[in-house]
């Protein structure tokens, strides 16, 4: 799954880089890039572990 998300977060970085250059802003197409890297950050750090993890377990 990560080796899925990792691209697809790259080629949204680039679209909306590459949006940013042009003289004629689409507007939509950077927030859809946007959306698809906050998603993409989301899915891969939601797979990491919180520091504050054991001090949770062990005031439980």
């Amino acid at each position: 799954m990560r080796k899925f998300i990792i691209p697809i977060m790259v080629v949204a970085i680039i679209v909306a880089l590459y949006e940013q250059v042009n003289a004629e802003k689409n507007v939509y197409i950077m927030v859809i890039a946007i959306v698809v890297f906050m998603m993409g950050m989301m899915q891969l750090s939601a797979k990491t572990p919180s520091k504050n993890q054991d001090k949770e377990d062990e005031n439980v």
